[in-house]
């Protein structure tokens, strides 16, 4: 596991859009898996703007997202269909087949999350992962106390997940009380996972995924065990390690990068 830790969100989010960038580069049929929320936003924007300035080509490029809340039509503002068509999908030149949002108003949902598991099995299996955290250590909708080996399912969203996401609704009780979510077995299958955290709300979550024991309670905590995992943070989100990470000679532009082991 690598820890990067940046001086702010816009390093931050610069350093994961590189790492992107450069797998796009050196394979332009690269299948990416992406995440909503406001963390991510500066890495799409960062991709967003080496699309228009420098070129970054996307039309070969496959996605697989994370996470959909249950009941919602794709074209509903609070989807995450219309979230990644509005802060990604419609500035850069991906092909809207290539993309692939979970249906959360299929007829069958649990055929479909089968269907979705052996889409991205039938694609090759993802080649990056892009994750965050949240304020409880849930990766996608994966809440404490998910199986660590689970696949894309149903889940019922903790209510410390619908506080956090009352934000983007206009009250707590318009949030979705299910999701469908990639599993965390799936998202090990990734053979490279880069998790995103910004800000001291999520230092603690950071603390324990980065320094504590693995455990279904913080299922955040199981990428220690996966061999190609990057943790990118700000300063901020990184305040309650208590483990130094010495920067060291990196690869991206000089950047410093910060090695765990």
């Amino acid at each position: 596991m690598e820890v990067i830790v940046e001086k702010n969100y816009e390093e931050m989010s610069k350093i994961a859009a590189e790492l992107i960038a450069e797998l796009i580069k050196n394979k332009p049929n690269a299948v990416i898996g992406l995440a909503t929320g406001s963390t991510p936003l500066g890495t799409y924007n960062e991709l967003i703007r080496m699309h228009k300035e420098e070129g970054l080509d996307f039309s070969k490029v496959i996605t697989f997202n994370l996470d959909e809340y249950v009941g919602l039509h794709p074209c509903h503002s609070r989807s995450y269909h219309y979230f990644m068509k509005e802060n990604l999908f419609k500035h850069i030149n991906i092909k809207p087949e290539n993309t692939h949002v979970p249906d959360g108003i299929a007829p069958d949902i649990l055929k479909f999350c089968e269907q979705y598991e052996n889409d991205i099995k039938n694609a090759g299996s993802i080649d990056i992962q892009l994750l965050g955290i949240g304020s409880n250590g849930h990766i996608a909708f994966n809440e404490p106390g998910s199986s660590l080996g689970s696949t894309t399912r149903v889940k019922t969203l903790d209510s410390k997940t619908i506080e956090d996401n009352a934000r983007f609704f206009d009250n707590r009780d318009e949030v979705p009380k299910y999701a469908i979510t990639m599993g965390i077995g799936t998202i090990m299958g990734a053979k490279k996972l880069i998790l995103l955290a910004s800000g001291k709300n999520k230092a603690s979550a950071i603390a324990t995924t980065v320094e504590g024991p693995i455990t279904a309670m913080v299922p955040a905590t199981i990428v220690q065990l996966h061999p190609k995992a990057i943790i990118i943070i700000d300063k901020l989100a990184a305040t309650k390690l208590t483990r130094e990470f010495p920067a060291v000679l990196g690869t991206l532009q000089g950047k410093g990068r910060a090695r765990d082991n």
